[in-house]
């Protein structure tokens, strides 16, 4: 039996790739289980698993006593002699036991743990495959495609996976039989199995193509600093050189724009626009606008990036873009808010603002004369107006005399 035992462990690492520790581990504690419930025993049960030797072996440990108070963990002399002939009372007596002996109910207890101790490790080691594959792109084979839902079911590495519709591109049309790229955004751990969250719609899929079909990407030559995207529709990727030898954007598009080529007919047509990326802020703005000619841009002092974007006013729409397509990627790329205005609003917008300036320096200003503070001569302070500058006639008030007083009687 122990060398059937033995033999069913190794197969199961060979066709599960599991580990016969982790096995062991399992099916010891699965024994335990089984006969716990069976002979109604405590935590004295003992189960012996040697893959090297081949050894097998089930023991209850129960001390010999006169009287037996506690059943799980006593045994009388009597029952004790029939499993060792040397029992003697106030010592321990090791009851070897038969699994084929087990009762029916803790064999099946025994036979559902293992499995469950199976599929565990099984939902474990595909777990650990698939962290390998979180954000990367990987190939899928389509198995079918559900005609009302639209949802496909892939087969990665033989393991089947749901892409949904909104997770795929606008201009997808899979059939069963075509190999598609991916983008493995997480794995899913559910509580009986575990799934990877795929997706075609997924900005870092780009990113991963260029990685694929561009060598000094891979390398670290070019390095990818941002990008945009609308799936299906236009993509725009901001690239540097490490290398003042080489051109990101010329590397990018290949020999006869051969690299760019095999991304676009990847993604079934979808526009993609090289930036190169500067250090300068207003620079890399002008860049991100392409293929719309800037004139100028004005960097907003406010605690939100933003920047002002002039254009001429035959590039106003083209700066835009379809619906804002393309401002709205080079907001996304660049991480500033853009407001973009034609050329001649802009010149209106400045000779407003000089005309209210001038109006508002042509505006006489209005003086108010300073004034004096005196004591009048009940003792209370007045204010006396004191004039910059004599009035024209140039005479000055003199101070109407004091009367004296008369010291004359008066005759009545």
């Amino acid at each position: 039996m122990n060398n059937e035992f033995f033999e069913a462990l190794q197969m199961l690492e060979r066709e599960k790739g599991i580990k016969a520790d982790y096995l062991v581990e399992k099916i010891t504690n699965a024994i335990i289980i089984a006969v716990k419930k069976d002979y109604e025993v405590a935590d004295n049960v003992t189960v012996v698993i040697d893959p090297e030797n081949c050894r097998f072996s089930v023991s209850i440990t129960k001390m010999v006593v006169d009287i037996v108070e506690v059943p799980e963990t006593e045994i009388l002399l009597d029952e004790a002699l029939a499993y060792d002939p040397k029992a003697k009372v106030g010592f321990p007596c090791v009851m070897h036991l038969d699994p084929k002996k087990f009762g029916r109910i803790a064999a099946q207890t025994a036979k559902h743990v293992i499995r469950q101790g199976i599929r565990e490790a099984e939902r474990s080691q595909m777990l650990e495959q698939f962290q390998e594959k979180v954000c990367e792109i990987v190939t899928a084979t389509v198995q079918k495609v559900e005609p009302v839902t639209g949802n496909a079911t892939v087969e990665i590495d033989h393991n089947e996976f749901l892409l949904f519709k909104n997770d795929q591109l606008p201009s997808d049309e899979l059939h069963e039989g075509d190999r598609i790229k991916v983008y493995v955004v997480d794995v899913v751990n559910l509580d009986r199995r575990c799934s990877l969250k795929i997706s075609r719609t997924h900005k870092d899929l780009v990113k991963r193509l260029f990685e694929l079909e561009v060598p000094e990407i891979y390398d670290g030559t070019i390095e990818v600093k941002s990008i945009s995207r609308e799936a299906g529709s236009r993509t725009k990727i901001a690239v540097m050189s490490h290398n003042p030898d080489v051109d990101p954007i010329g590397a990018c598009v290949g020999p006869r724009g051969s690299r760019i080529s095999a991304i676009v007919d990847e993604l079934h047509g979808e526009k993609i626009d090289i930036i190169r990326y500067s250090e300068d802020d207003a620079q890399f703005i002008k860049e991100a606008l392409s293929p719309a000619t800037v004139l100028d841009v004005q960097i907003l002092p406010v605690p939100e990036k933003s920047c002002r974007v002039t254009v001429p006013d035959n590039q106003l729409s083209l700066a835009i873009g379809n619906k804002g397509q393309n401002a709205k990627l080079a907001a996304k790329l660049t991480g500033y808010k853009i407001d973009i205005r034609s050329e001649s609003d802009a010149k209106a917008e400045a000779e407003a603002a000089q005309n209210e300036k001038e109006e508002l320096l042509e505006e006489p200003a209005v003086e108010t004369p300073a004034a004096d503070t005196t004591l009048s001569e009940d003792g209370n302070a007045q204010d006396i107006l004191l004039d910059d500058e004599p009035e024209e006639s140039g005479a000055e008030e003199e101070s109407a005399p004091i009367p004296e007083e008369d010291t004359d009687e008066e005759t009545v």
